[in-house]
Parts: C-alpha cells; structure tokens; sequence
C-alpha cells in the first residue's frame, strides 16, 4: 500500500502576462491552488488548480477543512477509489465549481505521484496516443484588440507554423465582428483555421443571426455564445448552423458534457482539466467524446493540457496561452506549429518553487 502520510494545499497569486478581455469579463490575475500529498515512502505529488481573479480562498478552504483530511491513510494508487471517496463527501457542494477545482488539485497531484512512481510521462500513462499536437494562438485575439492588432497577431502565427488562431467575437454591433473577423480572414487566407469565442455572451436569436453573418468565413468553430447550462439552446444553434459548435470550458462534471454530446449541442468539447475535477474525469468526458466521433480541444492550461491531448486519440488541438513561466523552469516546447508533451516522469510541469513562494498569500 502506498499511504497517504501528509497533505497540504497553499494558494498563490501570478500576475497575468498579457492583457486578456473578452465579452464579459477581463482576467484579473491567476489564483493558483497548489496540493502536495506526500507517500510512506517519501515520494511527493504536486497538483493545482486556478481561477481568474476570484474564489480562490474558497477552493483553500475547501481543501483544507474538508478533503485533505480524508486524503491521510489513502491508498494514493488508487487514484479512482480516491476520487470517488472526496467526491462522495462533498454531495452537498456537488456538482459546483469550488468542489471540482478542490478535487483537481488533489487529483493533479494523484497523478504527478503516479507518473513519477511508474517513471513515465503524463502523455504516455494516460494513454500515449502520440507525443506532439497542433497548437492554436488565442493570445492575439482578445477583444479589446484593435482590428489591426488583431490581423498582426495572426500573421505572426502563421508565420511561426501554428495552424489555427482564436478570436473574441461580441462586440456591440455584428457588423464590428464581421469586419474583424473578414480582416483576418483576408490576412491569412484559407489555409488557416479561424475560431470564435463569445464567452456565453449572447442570446439565441443573436447567436443564430451572427453566426449566419460568421458561416461565409468558414470559421473552425464558434465557442460558448450561450450561458453554458442553455443545453437547449446550443442544440438548436448547432442544428441551424454549419459552424462547429464548442462548448466546455464552463462545465464542471462528466454528466453535462454527456448530455451536450447525447443532444448533438457540441461540435467541439473543450474540457478543462481544473474546471472538470481533475485529470481522472478529464480523461472520462475525452473517451465520452471519442464515443460521439468529437474531437477535444480544451480550454486554458496549456501545460498541464498538452500531455491530455497527446493521450487520447481525439485531441485535435491545444491552445496556446502562457501563464505559468513566472514560476516554472522553462516552459512548453513548440516544434513547426505544434506543442510538445514532456518525457519527464511526472504531470511534466517543472515548478520554480522559490518563486511559487514568492507569491503565496494564503
């Protein structure tokens, strides 16, 4: 048995690197969760989890009132069993975004042990599909940017060998979109793949009425344009539209991304690691997906992300936004327009721990 003999979970606070609007909110700083468990034999874990400005205090406390507790005298090979036991504990906070991020960070850290113990990459023990996949830019794309900024900033992708490039859409009126987008469109001709994001900004009938204005475009998906618990109305919009509908960022448990996928609501499943639980049902909504024929491409966590896409046989992309590089040695390698999974033994994340200390402020 491997037991579990210490648990603990701090919080630190990164400084955003960029600048980072969209239709309804800026991100405001990184709360990082950081939970490191520690095995009789003297191996370590080290998981973590995020926000963008808020909650992070609450998902702390959540951890270390209700579930690290539980964690001493667990069996940390039974990374499951593990799961299962901190989720069925916390039923009355279930399913809701506090509980996944706590439960992320501790299963993060499940995971970092077991790649560690076994001696292998994330990428391979969680299934080793291949060791490299297509990165996308969203860094260029934020909706404050001005139309030339925007058309700058794909230009610079292209010519850097990335495949795909993301752009903020919710402007006031669709005729700003439109010329935005068509700005890009024209810059980079067809080669390249375009995304939108509406950040569950609109109601239905506008998103039906730009994404009729998007499809001439030929956009690679339009992503979040509903309140993310509207099931109904993205399945509607997916059936009036031919635009890929991706939904995924927002959702916090393996059931709603199954019922998206049974109602043909999503396209495009963009599963958060941090958001969904951890890495456990992470790979759970990724097979769910394969079942459906969809692809994923998941939201934010580049670093963490690239080993998961590289696992599974339907990881189609990984976006690229840097966050962690001012408390990590190095950062992800990008080779002809794709990113790189670690080899290291581990979740493949290479901590500046003086730094991490730092900026902790709880």
């Amino acid at each position: 048995m491997i037991e579990i003999v210490d648990a603990v979970a701090w919080l630190v606070d990164l400084e955003v690197e960029t600048v980072r609007t969209d239709a309804v909110q800026s991100f405001v700083k990184q709360e990082t969760v950081f939970v490191e468990v520690t095995t009789n034999d003297g191996n370590k874990g080290i998981g973590y989890s995020y926000t963008i400005g808020t909650g992070g205090t609450s998902v702390l406390a959540m951890l270390r009132e209700h579930l690290l507790p539980r964690l001493i005298g667990a069996d940390a090979a039974l990374v499951e069993r593990v799961w299962f036991d901190l989720f069925a504990s916390t039923r009355a906070t279930t399913v809701g975004a506090i509980t996944s991020l706590a439960l992320a960070a501790v299963d993060t850290a499940l995971w970092d042990l077991r790649c560690t113990r076994a001696g292998e990459p994330l990428w391979r023990l969680a299934g080793g599909f291949r060791p490299k996949v297509p990165l996308y830019d969203t860094e260029g794309g934020w909706l404050h940017l001005s139309t030339d900024e925007l058309v700058a900033g794909a230009r610079a992708s292209q010519a850097a060998g990335w495949p795909g490039v993301k752009l903020k859409v919710g402007k006031p009126r669709l005729d700003e979109d439109v010329e935005r987008l068509t700005a890009v469109r024209d810059a980079v001709g067809a080669g390249m793949d375009i995304m939108v994001d509406a950040n569950q900004s609109m109601t239905q009938a506008e998103a039906r009425r730009r994404a009729a204005a998007f499809e001439p475009l030929g956009l690679s998906w339009f992503e979040e344009p509903l309140p993310a618990d509207d099931v109904a109305g993205h399945e509607a919009l997916a059936r009036g539209t031919a635009i890929p509908i991706a939904v995924g960022e927002s959702m916090y448990s393996v059931a709603q991304f199954r019922e998206y996928l049974a109602r043909g609501a999503a396209s495009i499943v963009q599963v958060d690691a941090a958001r969904v639980g951890g890495i456990t049902p992470w790979l759970k909504v990724a097979h769910t997906a394969e079942a459906f024929n969809v692809h994923v491409c998941p939201h934010f966590l580049m670093e963490l992300h690239v080993s998961l896409v590289a696992a599974v046989p339907n990881g189609r992309y990984v976006e690229h936004i840097p966050q962690l590089r001012a408390i990590t040695h190095g950062q992800m390698r990008i080779e002809d327009g794709h990113a790189v999974a670690p080899d290291t033994p581990g979740i493949g994340i290479d901590w500046d721990f003086d730094a991490i200390d730092d900026r902790r402020v709880a």
